[in-house]
């Protein structure tokens, strides 16, 4: 049971039996009931819950919110709620304050679901692709890519903990205008090892990867690529690197503690057809043009039609300076775009109801087309859903660190997690939303004390284990406590803790409808600062047996709560540090 829910619906459900007695009794005039709201108030001293009721029925009752208040409390029914009590205040706000049954049953639920506690059903087994990372097979994988695999990961987890089934992907670019550059760019670096007059391609990769691997390429099978035709040799050295870097990306994600449910090729659409077919419809449909020997797409027209849709004015739509896009070259090859197109229609014919990418914040004038561009094949828009993720900086000592110290050159993702506990990256990159750029320090990353975030929340958890380790040393063991004994759970310490408990599910659900996992660290890092609040003031060893059951009980519902983050996340759980 979800017992705040629970708290909300039987209020609601009081308010408006109040409304009718006081109809039927002429308090008030006869009128339909208002949409009214119930929520927590900013400060938990002016109720636990409160209710605009009487101010949204001002005008159909035609009466002032503060006497409409009155005669909502002259008929309220609280008995067989958890509530014992209720306020008006200011021009007509009822708040609402829990009884002891409601803390309880808090303790109980948690007590009862255990590893399940914070799961709901608000999903419906809706499919749901996340994709991300999705980094440039041709190159090592950077800090925004390590932004993005913690982000990604963990929404995923927050989603299907909210009843969604979500699917966790990677698209491989492993076709296309990147992958002939990568190929001139590794030809170029090999013949160099051989010949001294070889022109680097002036859009090749100056990376040193391409060089270490045109250089691996020869230790392992010498110049027998110098003599060859260029697409034979662009060919055998693509062969060669392209695998190496997928692998290197593919143990750098399990390293991350990441797991794909499927690494999708681009091949595979070109192979199929798919791209090629995307196109004939998009064809078909009107939508598409040639010009100068190419195929382009009608975007800027798209795009219009869906502004318009959505009331925005000419002047605003001309400032966007919309274009066209290429779909076909003039040499007969798909752009990135098209394949883009296949792709997404791929995963809605696939069945997942919702799409998710996690994207650079680079890409966010590709947000509108791909939504225009599944509109108009027939998919819906609006289910493409685009989490646009700001820069991340590496800092150290305050200042800016670009260089990895272990190789001496720009930081990758696999150097980061040789010099970073991993648990401490996955954590501190869901620190701060998507949408706001972020410094990661790396000094804090290593640290073993309360600065560290994530070793203050495991360390909430170790604490919680060493109280029961100890007491069981003297013979004190927990049990199952009784309604009667967690009402004796009165101190404000312990309230507040239980409150926060309570809105583990809903703070769950908020996080998968906001495609926002880090509103659940940060939920889990304030319940370890409430459990440090509370301890500090509260002697869990006590001389009243019942009250002693009672916070033991409350030990181990924060124990839950806490494991039951930490495990969703795929970050350790340690019961002593």
């Amino acid at each position: 049971m979800n017992t705040l829910n629970t708290a909300k619906s039987q209020l609601k459900a009081a308010i408006e039996a109040a409304f009718n007695k006081a109809m039927e009794k002429n308090e008030l005039i006869r009128a339909e009931l208002p949409d009214f709201i119930i929520e927590e108030p900013a400060d938990r001293k002016n109720g636990d819950l409160a209710t605009n009721a009487a101010m949204a029925g001002a005008r159909v009752f035609r009466t002032a919110p503060v006497k409409i208040a009155q005669a909502i409390g002259n008929n309220l029914e609280l008995e067989g709620t958890f509530f014992d009590k209720y306020e008006i205040a200011g021009p007509g706000f009822i708040n609402f304050f829990y009884s002891g049954d409601f803390y309880a049953s808090v303790l109980k639920d948690v007590e009862t679901e255990g590893k399940d506690y914070g799961s709901s059903d608000f999903g419906k087994g809706k499919k749901v692709m996340v994709e991300f990372v999705s980094a440039n097979p041709t190159g090592p994988m950077h800090m925004g890519n390590a932004r993005g695999g913690a982000l990604g990961d963990c929404l995923a987890a927050v989603l299907n903990k909210a009843g969604f089934n979500a699917y966790r992907e990677f698209y491989v670019n492993d076709a296309g205008n990147q992958i002939e550059k990568f190929a001139s760019s590794l030809e170029a670096r090999y013949l160099r090892l051989y010949k001294d007059d070889v022109e680097f391609p002036e859009d090749g990769y100056q990376g040193a990867d391409i060089t270490e691997l045109a250089k691996e390429y020869a230790e392992e099978n010498g110049e027998k690529l110098v003599e060859a035709d260029s697409e034979s040799r662009r060919k055998a050295l693509v062969g060669y690197a392209l695998p190496k870097n997928i692998a290197k990306m593919q143990s750098d994600m399990a390293k991350y503690k990441i797991h794909y449910d499927k690494w999708f090729f681009e091949s595979e659409l070109h192979n199929s057809g798919e791209v090629k077919a995307v196109v004939e419809l998009l064809k078909e449909k009107g939508l598409t043009y040639e010009k100068e020997g190419a195929v382009w797409y009608k975007n800027k027209e798209v795009c219009e039609s869906i502004l318009l849709k959505e009331g925005k004015s000419q002047d605003y739509i001309d400032k966007l300076e919309l274009k066209d896009d290429v779909l076909i070259r003039q040499n007969g090859n798909p752009t990135y775009f098209a394949a883009d197109i296949a792709y997404h229609k791929n995963k809605f014919d696939r069945g997942f109801e919702t799409l998710i990418d996690i994207w650079g914040a680079d890409h966010h004038g590709h947000v509108m087309r791909m939504k225009g561009a599944m509109d108009a094949i027939g998919c819906n828009g609006d289910e493409l859903v685009v989490v646009l993720m700001q820069l991340v900086k590496l800092v150290s000592g305050g200042q800016v660190v670009k260089m990895s110290k272990r190789t001496g050159k720009a930081i990758q993702l696999g150097d980061l997690l040789d010099e970073v506990p991993v648990d401490s990256a996955r954590f501190l990159f869901n620190t701060r939303e998507a949408n706001t750029q972020m410094d990661f320090d790396l000094d804090i990353a290593v640290q073993q004390d309360n600065q560290n975030p994530v070793y203050y929340v495991q360390y909430a958890h170790a604490r919680i284990c060493s109280i029961l380790k100890k007491l069981e040393s003297e013979g004190i063991a927990p049990r199952n406590a009784e309604i009667s004994e967690l009402k004796l759970l009165t101190q404000s310490e312990e309230l507040e803790l239980i409150n926060h408990i309570a809105e583990f599910a809903d703070e769950i659900v908020s996080a998968a409808k906001e495609y926002d996992p880090t509103r659940i660290t940060r939920y889990v890092t304030k319940t370890a600062t409430l459990f440090h609040k509370f301890y500090n003031a509260c002697r869990v060893k006590c001389d009243d047996e019942s009250l002693m059951q009672a916070r033991l009980n409350l030990c181990l519902a924060v124990k839950t709560v806490i494991k039951n983050v930490l495990d969703m996340f795929n970050i350790d759980c340690p019961e002593s540090m």
